[in-house]
């Protein structure tokens, strides 16, 4: 690993340090005053490092099979509680739908088949989560920037949602997140349908889950639905960008 990558990961790390407790109790303290300023502190450190030392077209690490983890672990919802998302799964997916609309010229209704028939990418990248695990594994997905050379994003589209089929509260809000349209063309960033050279299971986000390479775990939505393009995340959940942003969480997670 080059020295730039490396100093970038220790700060990174040590300006995301309160994400190392375990989600439950990130949740609690996400609530009060002092967190949510401690976190905007850390993301204008993030961006700082990570607009010193590395191009937004930079590549995450890759490795080879030889490197795979064991076993890649499921975190945070392992089966949604969602009727929809329950019958799609027991017909393997062959009724899902995946909906791309939103500030586009050419919305889509795409089956699973149609996101497989998709230009891909396949990469073998490490995960890093904030509860403090790592894992290797190889992911094969349909280049996001593919699908969005085929809903041509109007002018003023400036991030990409992910609406997903699981809910992490009581409220039943469904999870979303987003990234900006940078980071959605990034060569590595893709729609991940296969986890090691199978079917991306259930526990993992099936039957679509996003990679974005340079950033943290819980960038990583998994059971995608539905994206919509906006030229604003007001007025989407709380407004921050993503589940987890919105219990205090930094929107950009750069590694």
């Amino acid at each position: 690993m080059s020295d730039s990558i490396s100093r970038r990961r220790f700060v990174v790390r040590a300006a995301t340090i309160a994400g190392g407790a375990l989600l439950a109790g990130c949740e609690r303290l996400s609530r009060t005053a002092w967190f949510a300023k401690m976190l905007a502190v850390a993301e204008s450190i993030n961006l700082a490092a990570r607009n010193a030392t590395a191009t937004r077209a930079a590549m995450a690490q890759e490795f080879t099979e030889a490197d795979l983890s064991p076993s890649f672990r499921s975190n945070g919802t392992a089966n949604p509680d969602n009727a929809d998302y329950q019958r799609l799964a027991a017909g393997a997916f062959a009724d899902y739908r995946l909906e791309v609309g939103g500030q586009v010229q050419t919305p889509l209704s795409l089956s699973l088949a149609d996101v497989r028939a998709l230009p891909e990418r396949t990469q073998i990248t490490r995960h890093d989560c904030v509860e403090g695990w790592s894992a290797i594994a190889k992911w094969r997905g349909a280049r996001l920037a593919a699908l969005l050379d085929r809903v041509q994003p109007l002018p003023s589209a400036k991030y990409v949602v992910f609406h997903c089929a699981d809910s992490l509260d009581d409220s039943g809000a469904p999870y979303y997140e987003s990234i900006d349209m940078e980071d959605a063309r990034h060569e590595q960033t893709v729609l991940a349908y296969e986890l090691n050279g199978a079917a991306l299971p259930i526990k993992n986000g099936a039957p679509l889950r996003l990679r974005v390479e340079r950033q943290l775990g819980y960038k990583m939505a998994k059971y995608v639905m539905r994206i919509e393009l906006v030229d604003s995340l007001a007025g989407i959940g709380d407004g921050q960008g993503g589940y987890w942003e919105d219990q205090g969480y930094q929107w950009y997670a750069g590694i």
